[in-house]
């Protein structure tokens, strides 16, 4: 398995930081999902006009980009448009950056039967893979919002069989929010024949303390990967064990959570955890 950060978590690098600190830390790629000041990147010029140099920067520093972070939310009807506009330039950024992989969204309105929801989807992601260049790419939806239980991502993943979609496990979300053990969610996401969906991870610790003063409304804190209570290790291994050699993605939301470790302690202690871990499957 490959490791990636996400610029979620070093909302003030550029991108000279990000190739010295990602090569550094040890991480074999980057997920783009905000740059600076702009958290859509396909609207900024180092990922469009500028892309060919953006590229040669990240190559220079050993590193892939692992996928686009998009916010196409695919089970929204009012968002179609705005759906396809934005894959139509993340499409053009994926493939000037040779990313493969596209997070996406399922969202949908929490009234509306999930089984209506995924014909929602199914119509938005034939629409979006209708695109030039989409059928090539990897459309993950994250086990997110309304999309964290197994049951109903295994009912997405149904409607949707095109190998075009898959999931984003969301190691966190699915424990934590969804009360699952790591297998139940595996085995949903898998096809009628066993074979895994799962086209990407986001790996990110807590601990849940009720007085904690940087606790959320559900009790949990992040923590240093490694140094929580969520079953990071059972995953990855349940991952290795049928086959995964996708990417480990270290989902810091420093952006979203200005209070957690900085960027310069957070990712290194990502990677000695996550490859200590890797060499013990």
């Amino acid at each position: 398995m490959k490791l990636a950060f996400m610029t979620l978590g070093c909302p003030s690098w550029d991108l000279t930081t990000i190739c010295k600190r990602g090569r550094e830390y040890g991480f074999d790629g980057v997920d783009f999902r905000g740059y600076i000041d702009t958290i859509d990147v396909t609207l900024r010029p180092e990922f469009t006009t500028g892309a060919a140099a953006t590229r040669r920067m990240l190559t220079d520093a050993g590193l892939e980009v692992s996928a686009i972070s998009s916010s196409i939310t695919v089970c929204k009807p009012d968002k179609l448009d705005a759906n396809l506009e934005e894959a139509r330039r993340t499409i053009g950024v994926a493939h000037a950056l040779g990313a493969s992989n596209v997070r996406i969204f399922g969202g949908g309105d929490p009234d509306t039967p999930r089984l209506t929801l995924t014909k929602i989807g199914r119509g938005c992601i034939e629409q979006i893979l209708a695109l030039d260049g989409a059928a090539s790419l990897h459309w993950l939806f994250e086990t997110h919002d309304l999309w964290v239980k197994a049951a109903d991502c295994h009912l997405l993943l149904n409607e949707i069989p095109n190998p075009a979609f898959g999931a984003l496990w969301d190691m966190g979300h699915t424990y934590r929010v969804g009360s699952e053990k790591p297998a139940d969610t595996f085995n949903a996401l898998c096809d009628k024949a066993g074979n895994s969906r799962v086209g990407y991870t986001h790996v990110k610790d807590a601990v849940h303390d009720l007085k904690h003063p940087l606790s959320m409304e559900d009790g949990w804190h992040y923590v240093l990967p490694g140094e929580g209570q969520l079953p990071l290790a059972e995953s990855i291994t349940l991952l290795h064990t049928n086959g995964y050699d996708g990417w480990l993605q270290f989902e810091h939301e420093k952006r979203w959570h200005p209070e957690l470790f900085e960027p310069e302690v957070a990712f290194p202690a990502f990677t000695a955890w996550a490859k200590k871990l890797l060499a013990s499957l």
